[in-house]
């Protein structure tokens, strides 16, 4: 998830300096694709030792108000780190697949025009139309982004049982 999200995050940086010089469109990617990299993996690196840093503060020795804080900290961070991961896991493949389905409107003009068209729908339907045209914005990149993803598993599966059956019906060698 944070591969592919770094990488719309790099297309997406790109596509706003697609019109500007070649050094400058290098200089911005390259520099944007530094500080996700840091940020990102220090924010997953970060999380993954949560769990280390709950042990350890729950580890602390002593009887001070300082040290029993502590250990019930590391207890709340132990306690809580499983729900976190769980929380993270369905935050990021529904972010996932609505930054996907964004870049892949984005690339389709079809899909792009039918999207406007939705939206312009949606305005002459409610006088409130912001929320509306937002929300059927994200329901559309969401849906996208399944389908092409859905698409991307039945490929890969296709391809896997395909190599499978070459591997166990080797053609015979001619002599």
């Amino acid at each position: 998830t944070d591969f592919i999200l770094s990488a719309e995050i790099i297309v997406i940086a790109l596509g706003t300096v697609t019109a500007s010089v070649f050094l400058k469109q290098v200089l911005v990617v390259s520099l944007i694709a530094i500080g996700v990299t840091i940020f990102v993996y220090g924010l997953v690196a970060g999380i993954v030792k949560l769990d280390d840093v709950g042990l350890h503060l729950l580890l602390k020795k002593g009887q001070g108000f300082f040290k029993q804080l502590q250990r019930r900290l590391g207890q709340i961070i132990l306690n809580l780190a499983p729900y976190l991961m769980r929380g993270l896991t369905i935050v990021g493949t529904a972010a996932m697949f609505l930054v996907g389905g964004s870049i892949i409107r984005h690339g389709i003009p079809a899909l792009h025009h039918l999207n406007e068209y939705a939206f312009e729908i949606s305005s002459h339907i409610s006088a409130n139309n912001t929320l509306l045209t937002n929300l059927i914005t994200i329901l559309f990149d969401g849906m996208l982004g399944v389908l092409v993803g859905a698409l991307a598993v039945v490929i890969f599966i296709f391809f896997q049982k395909s190599i499978s059956k070459k591997n166990l019906n080797p053609r015979p060698l001619n002599k």
